[in-house]
C-alpha cells in the first residue's frame, strides 16, 4: 500500500510525531510506503512532494510545526483544484491520504471522501475543538504555555496593584482559557461559549478590590463576545480564507475596565506562542498513537473515518460526525472554574 499525508491549517506542536508515528508503521509493519504533501492541500493539487521514510524522521519527534509546511488553501476553492488533487493522487497510486488538521482541514476531508478520494483524518488543535474525541494533540502543550504565562504575570499584577488581561487563542471555544483560568487561579475568564457583560465584570473587579485584594488577572478567549449593546467593538474582518481575524479583544476588555473602574489596567497577548516550540510529553504519546491508528486505519480501508481519544483508548469514529459540530466547554468545568471569580 502506498500512502499520502497532509498537515493543514494552523501549525500546532506534535504535527511531527504524528508523521513520524504514521511512517513507522507504515513502513515496519506494513512494508508500505509513505509520501508527504507540501504546505496541505496545496501540494495534493500542484503534486509538490516529498518522500517519507524512518531515516527521513528520525529526530522529528520533539520538534515543533510540520516538516511537510502547512496551508490553508483546500481544493474547493478553485474550480478545478479537485480534478487536479484526484490527479495527482492517480499519479503517486496513493491508496489512501491521511489528513492531519483541524476542524476546518477534517471539514474539508470529510467531504473530500463523499467526493471519490480515501481519506483518514487525525484531529490537530491547540483549541481541542473537535467532537467525538476527548483530547486533540496540541491542546496540552498550548494550556501549558497559558497556564504559565498567568502564573507570571501574577507577580507583576501583585507588585505594581494592576488588572492584567491576558488574552489566549480560542476561535470559537474557550478550553484553553477555562482551563488555564482555572489552573493558574485567574480572577475572571471570559469566553466565547458565554458572552459577558462588562458592567458586571467591572463590578465583580470592584467587590474583589474593596476586599483588599487589589490584584486581578482576568484571561479573555480570542473569540469571546460581549453580551449585544452592553460595549462597542469593531466589525468583524474577514481574512481570505473566510475566517474572522480575531485578536485585540482584550484591548477592548482592558480599557473598559480601566474607564470603568480606575484601575490600572494592562494587557498580555499571548498569540503564536502558545502553538510554537516543543511538544509536551503527553500530546507527543498522543500524537504517536494517533499515527499509529491512522496507519491501521488506512491499512484497513476504512476510510472516511478519524482516529479518536475515548476513556484513554484510540477509537475510529466517522470523519462526518466529528466534524458535524464544535466541541463546547462543558457547563459542568465552567461551573467549578466560575466558583473562584472574583
Amino acid at each position: 500500500m502506498r500512502l499520502g499525508v497532509l498537515t493543514g491549517g494552523g501549525d500546532c506542536p506534535g504535527l511531527n510525531a504524528v508523521i513520524r508515528a504514521v511512517v513507522r508503521r507504515s513502513e515496519r509493519h506494513y512494508n508500505s510506503s509513505v509520501v508527504g504533501f507540501l504546505d496541505g492541500w496545496r501540494g495534493v493539487i500542484h503534486n509538490d512532494t516529498m518522500d517519507l521514510d524512518i531515516e527521513t524522521c528520525r529526530g522529528i519527534l520533539p520538534r515543533g510545526g510540520t516538516i511537510l509546511g502547512t496551508s490553508r488553501i483546500t481544493p474547493y476553492m478553485n474550480d478545478g483544484d479537485l480534478d487536479r488533487a484526484k490527479a495527482t493522487l492517480a499519479a503517486q497510486e496513493i491508496d489512501a491520504l491521511i489528513v492531519i488538521g483541524g476542524e476546518g482541514t477534517l471539514s474539508c476531508a470529510a467531504r473530500a471522501q463523499t467526493d471519490g478520494l480515501n481519506v483518514i483524518g487525525v484531529p490537530k488543535t491547540i483549541d481541542n475543538d473537535i467532537s467525538l474525541t476527548e483530547a486533540t494533540f496540541g491542546f496540552d502543550t498550548a494550556l501549558g504555555i497559558a497556564t504559565d504565562a498567568i502564573d507570571r504575570l501574577h507577580t507583576t499584577a501583585e507588585s505594581h496593584d494592576r488588572v492584567m488581561v491576558v488574552e489566549v487563542m480560542g476561535r470559537h471555544v474557550g478550553h484553553i482559557a477555562v482551563r488555564a483560568g482555572m489552573a493558574a487561579g485567574a480572577t475572571m475568564t471570559l469566553i466565547p461559549e458565554r458572552p459577558f457583560d462588562i458592567a458586571a465584570v467591572c463590578e465583580s473587579l470592584v467587590r474583589r478590590h474593596d476586599l483588599g485584594k487589589y490584584a486581578s488577572i482576568v484571561v479573555v478567549a480570542e473569540g469571546a463576545k460581549p453580551v449585544p449593546g452592553t460595549m462597542d467593538i469593531a466589525p468583524d474582518e474577514v481574512d481570505e480564507f473566510g475566517h474572522i481575524r480575531l485578536g485585540g479583544i482584550s484591548n477592548r476588555v482592558a480599557s473598559e475596565i480601566e474607564r470603568r473602574t480606575g484601575y490600572e489596567t494592562r494587557v498580555t497577548i499571548l498569540g503564536y506562542i502558545q502553538r510554537g516550540g516543543t511538544p509536551s510529553p503527553a500530546d507527543r504519546v498522543l500524537s504517536t498513537r494517533f499515527g499509529v491508528a491512522a496507519a491501521d486505519a488506512a491499512h484497513d480501508r476504512d476510510f472516511g473515518q478519524m482516529v479518536a481519544l475515548q476513556r484513554d483508548r484510540i477509537t475510529r469514529v466517522a470523519l462526518a460526525d466529528a466534524t458535524a459540530e464544535l466541541k463546547l466547554v462543558d457547563d459542568e468545568l465552567y461551573e467549578a472554574a466560575s466558583q473562584f471569580f472574583a
